[in-house]
């Protein structure tokens, strides 16, 4: 905590927090993350920071992230120009391995170690993995874009069971 703070002002938030504690403790809470809460840094430790806090504190905390802006800078890295339909990405196969890549890869494991950083126990997990989301084609004209008929929760709550955060 900010070494700004008094002692009374310190107790006075935690008095506030005390009925939310109670409520959240032993409840699972999906974190939805993205948009620029990602790309700003201080913005990204903070989120990280509070997520571990509510772990710490009892609160069973799942951790769902986007990633736009990285797969959108990915694939300009890598040539491919990002095109979308109804604000929509059109992913074709190659878009699809890109977007594996950025999500899977390299932001899922940065917010894993960010996590753990700040004294959480984190573990990643992709929507590919024992079949946790199954989906269907949205719109041809969007290529594997879906629409999720199916969430498999057992894969998290396996991860919630040993004691880490499922991101």
């Amino acid at each position: 905590m900010d070494s700004h703070f008094s002692n009374s002002q310190r107790a006075e938030v935690l008095t506030q927090a005390l009925p939310y504690i109670k409520r959240y403790n032993g409840k699972i809470v999906v974190v939805k993350y993205g948009g620029n809460a990602m790309i700003n840094e201080t913005l990204k430790q903070q989120v990280m920071e509070d997520i571990v806090l509510l772990w710490l504190i009892g609160v069973k905390v799942v951790l769902v992230h986007g990633g736009g802006p990285e797969i959108s800078e990915t694939m300009e890295k890598l040539g491919k120009k990002a095109v979308f339909v109804d604000g929509l990405r059109v992913t074709d196969k190659e878009t699809v391995d890109i977007v594996q890549m950025v999500l899977a890869g390299k932001v899922n494991k940065t917010l894993v170690n960010l996590l753990e950083m700040y004294g959480g126990n984190a573990m990643g997990i992709s929507g590919m993995d024992g079949r946790l989301i199954e989906a269907e084609v949205k719109d041809d004209r969007l290529g594997f874009v879906g629409r999720i008929t199916d969430v498999n929760i057992e894969p998290v709550l396996k991860k919630k069971k040993k004691g880490y955060i499922p991101v």
